[in-house]
């Protein structure tokens, strides 16, 4: 993210260089609207993160409760396989 936003401001710095070496009007509006865009580009990559980042973490939670869960039933199931081995050996 920190590379899209430096990306921005050196964007926004050359083509406002780039308008006062024109001197005129028109090359500082364009200078302008390009770093707007790339402010808005910027941010919706940041957002994009933000959200690709809370996706993985609902994902490692569900994989952290399923693998807790498959834990459960197999220490269940090896619990009474035990038990009827015990029984087994009894008789």
């Amino acid at each position: 993210m920190r590379k899209i936003a430096l990306a921005a401001v050196a964007a926004a710095t050359v083509l406002g260089l780039s308008a006062c070496s024109k001197g005129s009007e028109e090359a500082a509006t364009e200078a302008t609207e390009a770093a707007e865009t790339a402010t808005d580009a910027a941010a919706t990559a940041s957002d994009a993160a933000g959200e690709a980042a809370a996706a993985a973490s609902d994902a490692a939670a569900g994989a952290s409760a399923a693998a807790t869960d498959a834990a459960a039933a197999a220490s269940s199931a090896a619990s009474e396989a035990a038990a009827t081995a015990s029984e087994a050996t009894k008789h």
